[in-house]
């Protein structure tokens, strides 16, 4: 197996004493990571509860799932460029402090409209939160170490993803239906003020030398870049409510995102900071790693998506049961991200494939045990197949963050790790748009049959998983070649 030797250049001096409080300073950047991703998919079992208390219109309800997942993905570059050059204590202690008032406003929200707004607000202190929690990795760990980090904050990614639904349902039952989806909002009050205190005492300070240094943040750059990321979410993420015409905005994004390229390609000839410094594609751990997560979210995410309306819609789960049956899938994530993340240094990119043919294996599982067991032992049918899937995807988020930010530069990390979430985000909206497309044609046509379609939704993200696969496999075809020439 290849062994992954990260270059000094990434690590702290070898002589230069890790931080004291560098586990503690982790535990407190987690909770906030925990937050902000816990709210992409705890809200989707609450939206019957928001519809029933505030009255709410269909359009509405599409935006305040959407419109969370678009703003979160509008800042995570910018953010992370931002705690590059500002600090990252200080960028992710006014972000924790904006999500817990933005959360407090959800909960007490009077309309409709009001929370489609206050979500908004959610969402862009999460992008500019979660950039800064893979950046304070880099800074303050370095080898075996950092490995460890990183397999921590990829269990959290995936127990945050998949407890969602099951805290939910949870807080719902407690709280009842009409106002139970206000205590989904306000459980994030209280933790809030308690972090931000410890991350004003744990999270490191700038150096003097960065502080005392002009920084250019590159303001054409965060425009062009923020323009071309709404414009290539907004089809995907209103795929269901919008007309056809809404895919001409795909084009334009390109048109957008090429012009973002080429102004910070000839703002570096300049000699100016770009916001994005495209020398990180030069690495290819860096480029294969973002490739590889893009495709695989695309194919991850969506699995709570319909597996949530096979459940609550197709069967009549209620929103506590529907996250019982998900829960399987996040305590094999948690479990395999943390070994992943100890044993990411002695197995490299192998271990990443071994994980996506595990979740492909999961897959197809669930697919088999659905056809098989379509009514109210679904549940039950699909929780080994599951499992499978979550200890496949604990070994590849985390080793695969390891592996992509293994040769970055420590004041590069936000940046690379806010380009790394951001290939996350589009990943997922364009996975839950196509998996949800391929769902709903197939209930239409088998006139509500939710089997069938869960069944049709699933094929379509395990082909993207599988996708991934392939890019992991040429990934270490490429790397063992290199090394076999190396060594002649």
């Amino acid at each position: 197996m290849t062994r992954v030797q990260e270059p000094s250049a990434t690590d702290a001096s070898p002589d230069a004493q890790p931080d004291a409080n560098r586990w503690r300073a982790l535990a407190v950047c987690l909770v906030g990571g925990f937050m902000v991703l816990l709210d992409v998919s705890i809200v989707n079992v609450a939206l019957p509860s928001i519809q029933s208390g505030l009255k709410a219109p269909q359009t509405d309800l599409q935006w305040v799932l959407s419109g969370y997942a678009l703003t979160f993905g509008l800042l995570l570059v910018p953010a992370g460029r931002v705690g590059d050059v500002r600090g990252r204590r200080t960028v992710f202690m006014a972000a924790l402090g904006l999500f817990t008032l933005a959360s407090a406003a959800c909960g007490a929200a009077p309309s409709s409209l009001f929370l489609v707004i206050a979500r908004l607000v959610q969402g862009l202190a999460g992008g500019t939160l979660t950039p800064q929690i893979s950046a304070v990795i880099q800074e303050m760990f370095a080898g075996k170490e950092r490995g460890k980090a990183f397999g921590i904050f990829g269990a959290v990614i995936g127990i945050s993803t998949a407890v969602g639904p099951l805290l939910g349902g949870l807080l719902i039952a407690l709280f009842g239906d009409a106002e139970g989806w206000r205590a989904v909002f306000y459980v994030n009050v209280p933790i809030g003020l308690v972090a931000m205190p410890l991350a004003w005492r744990l999270l490191p300070k700038p150096s003097h030398a960065e502080a005392g240094r002009r920084h250019d943040l590159d303001p054409v750059g965060v425009v062009l870049l923020g323009a071309g990321a709404v414009l290539l979410l907004l089809p995907f993420v209103q795929e269901r409510e919008w007309p056809a015409q809404k895919w001409l905005l795909v084009p334009a994004a390109l048109v957008v995102l090429a012009a973002f390229v080429t102004w910070d390609l000839g703002y570096a000839r300049r000699g100016r900071e770009p916001l994005v410094d495209f020398s990180l594609f030069s690495r290819r751990s860096y480029t294969f790693g973002l490739s590889m997560i893009t495709v695989y979210f695309a194919g991850f995410t969506p699995l709570f998506f319909v597996f949530t309306l096979y459940l609550q819609d197709g069967l009549k789960y209620s929103a506590l049961a529907a996250g019982v049956a998900i829960t399987p899938f996040a305590l094999g994530s948690a479990l395999a991200a943390g070994l992943g993340g100890r044993v990411v240094h002695r197995f490299g990119r192998p271990l990443v494939a071994l994980g996506l043919g595990m979740v492909a294996a999961g897959f197809a599982g669930s697919v088999l045990a659905v056809h098989e067991v379509p009514q109210h032992g679904a549940a039950w049918a699909t929780l080994a197949p599951l499992i499978v899937a979550g200890l496949g995807s604990g070994l590849v988020i985390a080793p695969n963050q390891t592996l992509t930010l293994s040769e970055v530069p420590v004041p590069r990390a936000g940046t690379a790790g806010g380009l790394l979430q951001t290939g996350q985000r589009i990943g997922s909206a364009v996975g839950i748009a196509a998996v949800g497309a391929a769902f709903f044609a197939r209930l239409a046509d088998s006139r509500g049959n939710f089997a069938s379609s869960f069944e049709r939704g699933i094929v379509v993200a395990l082909a993207f998983v599988v996708a991934s696969l392939v890019l992991a496999a040429v990934d270490i075809t490429v790397n063992r070649r290199r090394q076999a020439a190396g060594g002649r």
